[in-house]
């Protein structure tokens, strides 16, 4: 595979870059001038591996399926971690022999997805680009944030950890045991700053429905503790339209759906997908205020004409573009569908 001409910074998506822009150079290595063109090839992975690999996507985890590995910038390069050396970056190539659609794709739509979530609809995210191994595959790049500057480790946990979900307990498929308005309540129960908090959160639900991220479990959500008694959700990370990848697609990933009592509404039971009422629903019932919950369904009810342009400016293939941009618009009409008179238009 040859390395592919670049036109635009591989992490924001800017015009007008051949490699990365200061702006992604300050983001994601602290202001050094990196090359996105790693000097090492993508793992030649054995046999056993994939099958490891392929095994653990037999849900719908995608993330499960990819193999990662660990990097440290070591001056103005990125390179593997040694034994026992903490990485700082987190890549995730191409998967090897996957059980789903369109791998090639994997890297740039994360990417794509994060990039949307951050300028788009301003979600804390964590920062990430793409990179390109020497024969020109790409490879997805995203900074750890459970590191401070100095090194030390900031507490974090995902909300199976914090639920008490294990495969010891729940079985391989522990991880999609729940529903979203339990990770609220933890949030109330664990976060000071929870009124802040649990808008983030909301935002985060209503953003993976939107572009259709059917694999935002458990895992894909998490408590930072960066001062003592201080618990506050991460960055977001792990966003991607896994629609691209997997056929009959489900809306949520966890098993109760947005209600910790598995229930419907009555709106859900007509028309057969989530719309306005079943999030205004879901709001009302994690503590949100009306107006506010009004004001930040709005928000996602509108196309938002900046999707498309990072989505043209993406590395995913011609077909891919149609598809996840023609994914988001449905979405995006769900959410102006109401049978309970609710929409607010003003």
């Amino acid at each position: 595979m040859q390395q592919a001409p670049v036109s635009s910074c591989p992490s924001t998506l800017a015009a007008g870059f051949r490699s990365y822009s200061p702006t992604a150079l300050k983001m994601l290595f602290n202001g050094r001038k990196v090359s996105h063109i790693l000097d090492f090839n993508a793992p030649d992975l054995d046999e056993s591996v994939a099958q490891q690999l392929r095994a653990n996507s037999r849900h719908i985890s995608i993330s499960g399926a990819q193999f990662k590995q660990s990097l440290v910038l070591d001056k103005n390069r990125l390179r593997l971690t040694q034994p026992n050396e903490a990485g700082q970056y987190i890549l995730k190539p191409i998967p090897y022999r996957p059980a789903f659609n369109h791998a090639h794709a994997l890297p740039a739509n994360e990417h794509l997805t994060m990039q949307i979530a951050r300028q788009v609809y301003k979600i804390q995210t964590a920062a990430c680009g793409l990179v390109f191994f020497q024969n020109g595959e790409p490879a997805y790049l995203t900074k750890r944030f459970d590191y401070r500057d100095d090194g030390s480790k900031i507490p974090q946990e995902d909300f199976a950890s914090v639920l008490g979900r294990s495969q010891a307990m729940q079985g391989p498929d522990y991880k999609y045991e729940g529903s979203y308005e339990d990770i609220a309540g933890q949030i109330r129960q664990f976060s000071p700053a929870y009124q802040v908090e649990r808008e983030r959160f909301f935002e985060l639900v209503l953003f993976n429905f939107l572009f259709s991220n059917g694999d935002a479990h458990l895992k894909n959500f998490s408590l930072q503790q960066p001062f003592p008694g201080d618990y506050l959700l991460s960055p977001a990370y792990d966003l991607l339209n896994t629609g691209l990848h997997i056929s009959n697609e489900t809306f949520l990933a966890l098993r109760n759906g947005l209600f910790s009592d598995d229930s419907d509404t009555e709106s859900f039971t007509v028309l057969g997908y989530y719309s306005y009422d079943d999030f205004r629903e879901f709001g009302l019932r994690i503590g949100l205020q009306e107006t506010r919950l009004k004001t930040l369904l709005n928000k996602y009810r509108q196309d938002k004409p900046k999707v498309a342009e990072l989505c043209q400016r993406s590395w995913l293939s011609e077909d891919l573009k149609i598809s996840y941009l023609a994914m988001y618009v449905q979405r995006v009409k769900m959410l102006n569908t109401s049978i309970g008179g609710h929409l607010d238009n003003s």
